[in-house]
């Protein structure tokens, strides 16, 4: 018993658990007085964070046991259940924020767009490390995993969901890299791309899309429209300075930077706690993404090391567009800030991922315990990942 909790990655426990916590102060603070507005009780947008917390919790330590190799098993009913959700979402899903990408159960609420990123990366992750002896030909190695890629991704830009897809198809991007295709192959599917892209923008641009690009980069030429929500979170940032102005000393989340406790609740962490505070919050997530990364460098298996990739992708494109949105340099797209925004299933699917990754590391641990024999009946396949690392089939 003792060794087994030695196998855990204690980084990838306390670092997460830490964020979820620090993240549902935050939350309490930014939506104290918006939920007093809305009615409620100053404490609800902390209590309905915190119940997601212990399920993501319970999801956590299920996931750090079971063993990640079973997925591969599984992966036919876990992407035929996401593709379900995301076909019912459309059809008896709630509309939100103009989307309808949210199911409504009573106080709950579940955005299978989000269970869609982990589905997604388990897929391709086990089709690519099935691949491995013939990833070099594009249309039996690299091309088939792409068409259920495409119909997810379809499925989310329908609702619309135009930031979650692109996280998606960013992360697709960073696994299919990571198997090993070759770079011209890469350029292939870079052109199918754009040229898709070229022919879906004109079905894609409204006002409200338009607003948000000229409110990123011209907001102080619509300060009442477009920019509005950009220059509230500029003076949130501006204000807090180094050492911030205190926990729960915001003057912003009082009704003037809206989605205080979910897209923009970085600005307020900048307000309150300063840069700091920002600093410490960075430094956590990168931790998450930098440790994920060097255990897909250690993990031998395939299937591992494409998870822990995607996993890591996940998070840091996640916590580099949010970052990206309140700071002027990227639209606002409505992606949370990791472990920190207010959203269940965000929250929930993290706690998972956050399981998997610590599996996959006692995976890595047992494995460097575990003695070489130099006699074999059988070799296993070797190949070489993208970082000239072996990885056995």
């Amino acid at each position: 018993m003792i060794q087994k909790l030695k196998d855990y990655d204690f980084t990838l426990i306390i670092t997460p658990i830490l964020l979820a916590a620090f993240g549902m102060v935050m939350i309490y603070s930014a939506s104290m007085v918006t939920s007093i507005v809305e009615g409620h009780e100053s404490t609800h947008y902390l209590m309905k964070q915190l119940q997601w917390f212990v399920i993501g919790l319970a999801g956590f330590i299920f996931c750090s046991i079971f063993p990640y190799k079973y997925y591969q098993k599984l992966m036919k009913i876990i992407i035929l259940f996401v593709i379900l959700l995301l076909v019912g979402v459309l059809l008896f899903g709630t509309t939100i924020n103009n989307a309808k990408s949210w199911f409504s159960f009573g106080p709950i609420s579940l955005q299978p767009a989000e269970l869609a990123k982990l589905a997604l990366i388990m897929y391709l992750a086990s089709v690519y490390s099935k691949k491995q002896s013939y990833i070099n030909e594009f249309t039996k190695g690299v091309l088939p995993p792409l068409v259920l890629t495409g119909i997810i991704l379809s499925l989310i830009v329908l609702q619309p969901d135009i930031g979650t897809a692109s996280i998606i198809f960013l992360i697709a991007c960073s696994v299919i890299f990571s198997a090993g295709i070759r770079f011209k192959h890469l350029f292939i599917l870079i052109g199918i791309g754009l040229v898709i892209l070229a022919i879906a923008i004109p079905n894609m641009v409204t006002d409200v899309r338009i607003s948000r690009f000229t409110g990123a980069y011209q907001p102080f030429q619509a300060p009442e429209d477009g920019g509005y929500h950009l220059i509230q979170s500029y003076l949130a940032i501006g204000g807090g300075g180094i050492t911030g102005e205190g926990l729960g000393q915001s003057v912003q989340k009082l009704g003037y930077l809206m989605e205080a406790h979910t897209d923009f609740i970085m600005a307020i962490i900048a307000e309150e706690l300063g840069f700091v505070g920002v600093m410490i919050v960075i430094g956590m997530i990168a931790t998450i993404v930098l440790r994920g990364i060097f255990i897909s460098s250690k993990c031998q298996d395939s299937f591992g090391s494409l998870l822990a990739i995607g996993i890591s992708s996940m998070i840091g494109l996640q916590a580099f567009i949010n970052l990206g949105a309140i700071s002027g340099i990227l639209p606002i797209t409505g992606v949370p800030l990791p472990f920190v925004s207010y959203g269940g299933s965000s929250l929930l699917v993290l706690m998972i991922s956050m399981g998997i990754m610590n599996n996959i590391a006692m995976s890595v641990k047992k494995a460097e315990r575990t003695p070489v024999t130099e006699h074999k009946k059988t070799e296993p396949h070797i190949y070489q990942n993208r970082g000239g690392r072996t990885w056995q089939k």
